[in-house]
């Protein structure tokens, strides 16, 4: 499996980046860690085992990211105001630093008319940031698998909401999008999957709520539910990885 190892300054962010690839060609798929996590746990807890039958093929080429969780989401004793506008900073380093050095590198591999739509992709809270940047961004997004995530800025900052707070809690602004919202249409088209098992440590709610949000607006994203032995673990997401990228690679018919 071809890997290549980036590091650069973050003019966004400032501060130092780092960045991996793995894989030669395919479609471009953004790895977003668990809470806490680094780019390195795709390849440390495995992912990459499970990916590798599409990254060698050349189906996609996977792109581990970094977070800023531990100065946003997980620094509950931080400043509200502050840690909201930083993870906002975080989003914007991916869309304006990570996404053009993705499409640049996607048109190296697979030339000018390859398919250069991303597809994010994580695990619990990288599952957070997955589908908060789909659902946001889905002119650049056009696909996630989104696996055991919580949906609201309640996990990060309780009761504060502010509006950059708001921005980055699905189950609010998904809420009062309007139903004729032209981003609905782009839902619509997406390769999207967003799974949830019942088991031990998993929070089914907002996943729940996503879901009858979808029904109510015409929003046709695929929320799958998994048994009440499933848990929020490695392993059932290696499975779920296993079971769902063929279908999201084959696209809707």
């Amino acid at each position: 499996m071809e890997t290549q190892y980036f590091k650069s300054y973050s003019h966004t962010l400032g501060r130092d980046m780092e960045v991996k690839v793995y894989g030669h060609a395919g479609r471009p798929v953004l790895f977003l860690p668990c809470q806490d996590g680094r780019f390195f746990d795709f390849e440390n807890f495995h992912m990459t085992d499970t990916w590798a039958p599409w990254i060698e093929s050349g189906q996609v080429m996977v792109v581990a990211v970094d977070t800023l969780d531990k100065e946003t989401w997980s620094d509950k004793y931080g400043d509200n105001y502050w840690r909201a506008r930083r993870y906002e900073q975080w989003v914007r380093y991916i869309i304006d630093e990570v996404v053009p050095a993705i499409h640049r590198m996607s048109v190296e591999r697979n030339g000018e008319n390859g398919n250069h739509g991303i597809i994010t992709f994580g695990a619990s809270m990288g599952a957070t940031h997955a589908l908060n940047l789909f659902l946001r961004f889905p002119d650049i997004f056009t696909g996630t698998l989104s696996l055991s995530g919580v949906y609201t800025g309640e996990f990060g900052w309780e009761n504060y909401m502010d509006e950059v707070v708001y921005q980055n809690s699905p189950v609010h602004y998904m809420a009062n999008m309007p139903a004729d919202h032209p981003y609905i249409e782009k839902f619509n088209r997406a390769d999207a999957i967003i799974c949830c098992g019942r088991g031990a440590w998993e929070m089914p709610e907002t996943t729940e709520r996503l879901e009858q949000i979808f029904r109510e607006k015409g929003i046709d994203i695929w929320v799958d539910w998994w048994g009440y032995d499933v848990n929020h673990d490695w392993p059932w997401w290696y499975k779920q990885v296993e079971y769902f990228v063929p279908k999201l690679l084959a696209g809707k018919k």
